[in-house]
């Protein structure tokens, strides 16, 4: 079984691929400043994720005044395996067992969204379709054989690949996936399959947002200072000019 990657998965209508059938990465297009879709990540990350993942990274004390959060909201609604907000962000599963049940300890996530970007994050979990050949009856469009459960299927619905014919450079035609869409499409109204995409497609960007933010916790603080800094500047240019203006005055 391939290494686990992330605990995570939600939806994608149609994949949008490049020419010669190379997957093009769908653009996240998150705000990490947006404090409510943070929250929203937040309690996404700890209910859907952190049964196999942790964020060893990140204490829920600083997760909390980020994101604006009080102590008691902190353990009623995201510490689940923590008693005090200054434990860092750990998982109730002992390694040996994780290495039992799947064969490899999933990774720790604190840092994913750095090492793999937002934009193939937010494409991943939107990526996931049946495949019986599995043994988890789950493939993925991003991450080829995939070695993870699909645990946000309840959210999402599961997805099946659409095909097409294609003719390679010596004339051979074989089929290849050319998007995805929902199992229950036929069940639902034009409307109502396009509020449940946009729908899951805003529950990926949250969890992407909430994922790029604890990668950089200190992102936050360093926008929300950058303008004034650079304002700062500014002001301190005219004022640096003016001055060396004044003292080569008698020069000139």
């Amino acid at each position: 079984m391939k290494r686990l990657i992330l605990a995570l998965t939600l939806l994608l209508p149609m994949i949008v691929f490049a020419s010669g059938g190379e997957l093009k990465l769908q653009p996240a297009n998150i705000n990490i400043t947006d404090k409510a879709a943070l929250q929203t990540g937040a309690k996404l990350f700890v209910n859907y994720c952190m049964g196999c993942h942790s964020a060893n990274y990140v204490r829920f004390e600083r997760m909390g005044n980020d994101l604006g959060l009080t102590k008691e909201e902190l353990q009623e609604n995201l510490m689940f395996t923590a008693e005090k907000v200054g434990e860092m962000m750990n998982i109730g599963m002992k390694g040996t067992d994780s290495v039992n049940w799947f064969g490899v300890i999933p990774p720790d996530l604190s840092v994913i969204a750095r090492a793999r970007g937002v934009d193939w994050l937010y494409t991943y979990l939107l990526s996931f379709y049946l495949d019986p050949a599995r043994p988890l009856g789950v493939n993925n469009l991003v991450f080829k054989d995939v070695g993870m459960p699909h645990v946000l299927w309840g959210r999402q619905g599961w997805q099946k690949p659409v095909y097409e014919q294609v003719m390679d450079a010596q004339g051979n035609t074989h089929e290849v996936i050319a998007g995805l869409e929902l199992v229950d499409k036929d069940k639902m109204t034009e409307q109502e399959y396009q509020e449940k995409v946009n729908n899951y497609q805003q529950d990926v960007r949250n969890l992407v947002s909430f994922l790029d933010y604890i990668g950089e916790p200190a992102k936050l603080q360093r926008q929300e200072l950058g303008w004034k800094v650079i304002l700062f500047l500014i002001i301190f240019s005219i004022v640096a000019y003016l001055l060396k203006h004044e003292y080569w005055r008698d020069v000139h």
